[in-house]
């Protein structure tokens, strides 16, 4: 669960409600996350009075305020309906690398659901969170964290690891993960604790310590975390069965 105290470096949220009702549960919520902000319409802002996150008062129609949120914040908690958000955010959609998260919170408070931005954009962290703070249920459909396997696109991205490899690589690679084909992991720079679920490390990923140990025709992925340069042969010959893993140079495995 993703630590949401004050002290914490924290993603910039706003919470969401166009409603008497959601609004209150918003003003719930916030007491809970002083560093979010919370935006509600005028006439429901007195469900705020007393509390010290900035509230964002909007006058006339919602559908222009999400721009603005799009823009400003990297979670946005609506305490609406699922489809009234899908239809509200559709227009503003542009890629999973820029949109931000985008959550929703059922009008008894009893489940949260990530609906856009959930991996990459760390709204099913959020959601996590969100729903330990009202005791909730999340709602994930990401696949990766579903099956309790690796998140290829964002693998070690609390560890300040990057990523290498063409687009088209990350979603082959990915595919083999999540559908249990064999899957080499390779670790010969970094952190050696970037597994970090409760669940053991699934069987199909077979794990290395040096890349020429790895027999490459027996396995239909290969990630590979290292500080060493990849031949451009080694990537053609591959064929999108690569992704290539960069720890901070200061990292050692």
């Amino acid at each position: 669960m993703n630590d949401l105290s004050p002290s914490s470096s924290l993603p910039r949220v706003v919470l969401v409600a166009l409603t008497k009702h959601g609004a209150a549960q918003a003003a719930a919520l916030a007491r809970q996350l002083p560093a979010a902000e919370v935006c509600v319409a005028a006439k429901f802002a007195a469900a705020l009075a007393g509390q010290l996150n900035p509230v964002r008062a909007y006058e006339g129609a919602f559908k222009d305020e999400v721009p603005g949120l799009f823009a400003h914040y990297d979670q946005i908690v609506f305490f609406v309906s699922l489809g009234a958000v899908v239809r509200l955010i559709a227009p503003h959609l542009k890629s999973k690398d820029e949109d931000p998260g985008v959550l929703v919170v059922d009008d008894a408070a009893q489940f949260v659901i990530p609906v856009l931005s959930g991996h990459v954009g760390g709204a099913n962290a959020m959601a996590e969170a969100v729903a330990a703070l009202l005791g909730a249920t999340p709602v994930l459909t990401t696949a990766s964290d579903v099956g309790k396997t690796i998140p290829v696109d964002i693998l070690g991205r609390e560890l300040g690891w990057t990523v290498e490899a063409p687009k088209l690589n990350i979603t082959r690679v990915s595919a083999a993960v999540v559908n249990e084909e064999p899957v080499a992991f390779v670790q010969e720079a970094g952190s050696p604790h970037w597994w970090t679920r409760p669940t053991p490390l699934p069987a199909h990923i077979h794990r290395f310590d040096r890349f020429e140990a790895v027999e490459l025709d027996r396995y239909a992925a290969v990630l590979w975390v290292t500080h060493a340069p990849v031949p451009p042969t080694l990537w053609q010959w591959l064929d999108q069965r690569l992704v290539v893993y960069r720890p901070p140079l200061e990292d050692r495995a």
